[in-house]
């Protein structure tokens, strides 16, 4: 007896698109193979799936701390969807064209705010509005990134309407997370489900830690020999820490904390059996307020006093740049396209989500009585915390939204919802529709360099747009199809880990030849049973 097909009645949410399927569940051309699979497999083969991938998750600690109902921090395995989501190799050219342009306008934006604030004399953007971000850092006025390299890290937040069209929803360019997912969906995927990559060309991700080193180095200050590169994480409490410690590994680099480092003449040393060893690049996961309690928050146990001593002293780079934070503020969101007009003279290869400043009188009364159609968010929060969804709210929650508006308008922005795109995503065993976003990774060393994919994030809810994993959402592998002369990545192939530097590679292009390893640090060593 046939296996039950596990796309039944699967209904695209009013408004979306669905990437891979269009109406009555027809497969789009470029995943027809992939769905085929899917339907040979069946809900039973898909649900074991997901019961290994949780397994193996917990065992090698690819976990996400959340808060539970009784305010306990507990670890889960990251939500990985096994469907994944599949972007053609034309789609991919836009979105990396678009994100390169976007992280060459904010990088400027940052250098320009702490040294001639031009864009401030053109009258683009207020000053007032940019001194008054939180993540504005006085400390950083006048110095210059080593390499003029503020943006290290980039995870721009991308969506596309119903209408088909990429749109960037946020800029992250302070320490943005969840590269390490994306590296670890795959490996997960070609281990779990390795039947889905027959007859596609996927693009590897494996190529980022060794791209990320590359640009640390590349703005290290000039030294004798080759440059030390640290990652700064502020301990094993913090929530991204398996992140951390991952990127560390792959890179071959120490991971240290704040009783790790230490300033002597303006120059930073780690501590090391051996003495002291000098630090030329730090790969910081801390907001800038923790980072040097002598500079910013003098209660800061995680910082390192006088780091900013030996910054300003040009002894040090420090990704991402002190002071980015204020590229990557909501209420800065809306002048980014005017930025790349600005720096570039070029006009958007992304746009915009339409975005209206609340506290403007005019402006705020619209929002008031449109709040039932618009999205608000905190300017200052992340993580998905605050965001209100006027359609989807309670009358309520309305009342409550417009009264936290009008005590407080300086707080938030609106936004016109946009209505997420679909991908079909497991659920009991079967396909139902569920909405995703897009957070590719790109770095800056010297040229920017974009991982094909990235994060998509998608809300396991039903008929949810809330992605953000702290509020319960999950992920899947991002596929980038190639339709040069890539290598067809076969069933039970494996990436390496940690390919060569390859110079001739940019924006992240497929390399070299998939090649299968017998063992992959504890993952099963051969393609799991199939029922």
């Amino acid at each position: 007896m046939s296996e039950p097909d596990p796309i039944t009645e699967y209904e695209v949410p009013d408004g979306s698109i669905d990437e891979l399927l269009e109406a009555e569940g027809r497969p789009r051309t470029h995943v027809s193979g992939l769905i085929a699979s899917l339907q040979r497999l069946g809900p039973d083969a898909l649900a074991a799936a997901g019961r290994r991938r949780d397994s193996i998750f917990m065992q090698q600690g690819i976990t996400f701390e959340v808060y539970s109902e009784d305010g306990k921090r507990r670890d889960r395995p990251f939500p990985l969807d096994l469907v994944p989501r599949v972007l053609t190799a034309q789609e991919w050219t836009v979105i990396k064209r678009g994100l390169a342009q976007r992280i060459r306008a904010l990088n400027a934006f940052v250098d320009d705010v702490y040294h001639d604030r031009e864009i401030v004399r053109a009258g683009k953007v207020p000053w007032s509005l940019i001194v008054s971000r939180p993540s504005f850092a006085r400390a950083a006025h006048g110095i210059r990134a080593p390499g003029g390299v503020y943006t290290h890290v980039s995870g721009c937040d991308l969506v596309r309407g119903g209408d088909g069209v990429w749109r960037v929803l946020e800029d992250n360019v302070r320490t943005p997370s969840g590269i390490s997912y994306v590296l670890e969906n795959r490996v997960a995927m070609t281990r779990l489900m390795p039947e889905l990559f027959a007859g596609h060309r996927v693009r590897p991700v494996s190529t980022y830690p060794t791209l990320l080193l590359e640009a640390l180095k590349a703005v290290a200050p000039a030294s004798d020999g080759a440059p030390t590169v640290v990652v700064w994480t502020p301990g094993s409490l913090n929530s991204a820490y398996f992140e951390h410690a991952f990127l560390a590994r792959e890179m071959g680099i120490e991971l240290v904390e704040a009783s790790d480092l230490i300033v002597r003449d303006s120059t930073v040393y780690m501590r090391t059996t051996a003495g002291l060893q000098r630090v030329h690049t730090i790969y910081r996961r801390l907001d800038d307020d923790f980072i040097d309690p002598l500079e910013f928050r003098a209660d800061s146990v995680l910082g390192v006093p006088g780091l900013m001593r030996a910054y300003r002293a040009g002894s040090v780079a420090i990704a991402n740049a002190v002071g980015t934070g204020v590229a990557d503020d909501k209420a800065i969101y809306h002048f980014v396209p005017e930025m790349v007009r600005f720096y570039l003279g070029e006009e958007p290869i992304l746009a915009n989500v339409p975005t209206y400043f609340v506290h403007e009188e005019q402006t705020r009364a619209m929002v008031l009585e449109r709040l039932a159609e618009l999205v608000v968010k905190p300017t200052s929060e992340s993580g998905g915390k605050g965001v209100f969804i006027g359609p989807s709210a309670s009358a309520a929650e309305r009342e409550a939204q417009r009264r936290l508006i009008e005590a407080q308008p300086e707080r938030f922005i609106a936004q016109e919802l946009v209505h997420l795109s679909t991908v079909p995503t497991e659920v009991g065993g079967r396909l139902a529709p569920r909405h995703v976003d897009l957070r590719p990774f790109a770095v800056f060393g010297e040229e920017i360099r974009i991982v094909p994919g990235g994060l998509t994030r998608v809300a396991l809810r039903e008929g949810s747009m809330i992605v953000n994993s702290s509020q319960g959402g999950g992920s899947k592998d991002t596929w980038v199809l190639d339709d040069g002369d890539g290598v067809e990545l076969h069933p039970g192939d494996v990436p390496p880990r940690r390919p060569p530097a390859l110079p001739d590679i940019r924006y992240g292009g497929w390399h070299g030849q998939a090649q299968q390893q017998q063992q992959q640090q504890n993952w099963p060593a051969s393609s799991p049973d199939r029922d």
